[in-house]
């Protein structure tokens, strides 16, 4: 029965219980042995520590700059757009919600890559100078957010 289940005799092992007492064999010391960095609480070294050679890290030629500021948009190009029907309004949010990008990064960039075949209003971050022409061609509209 299932309220009769018990691990078998020896699968589970006590941990090990450490400075309690002479008679434990892990009593004062609790198994560190005597002074030392690594008796003390806290003691040991870093990850990566090399004995006091330079670290590996260090050794190694740094290169290039990593911009904390960088913007990166999700790209979208107009024939990923011809899945909309006429008149729909086109917005990141939907652009997830069809499946049509997986999210949004820093916002949304319109490319004018393929043809716009459909009469649709387009919000997005940003777009390309052909595509908002292509955008405006095909009888939509552009909404920059």
């Amino acid at each position: 029965m299932l309220n009769e289940l018990k691990p078998v005799e020896g699968a589970r092992k006590a941990r090990k219980r450490l400075g309690r007492g002479p008679g434990s064999g892990t009593g004062k010391t609790a198994g560190k042995g005597s002074k030392g960095q690594l008796a003390r609480s806290g003691g040991g070294t870093r990850p990566g520590f090399e004995g006091g050679q330079i670290p590996f890290f260090q050794r190694i030629p740094k290169r290039g700059f990593k911009n904390v500021n960088r913007v990166e948009y999700t790209v979208i190009n107009l024939d990923d757009l011809n899945v909309f029907n006429d008149g729909e309004v086109v917005t990141p949010e939907v652009l997830v919600a069809r499946g049509v990008i997986k999210k949004v990064l820093s916002g949304v960039k319109v490319l004018a890559n393929g043809n716009l075949e459909k009469k649709i209003t387009v919000k997005a971050h940003r777009f390309s100078a052909n595509a908002a022409e292509k955008i405006a061609s095909a009888g939509g509209t552009v909404e920059v957010l």
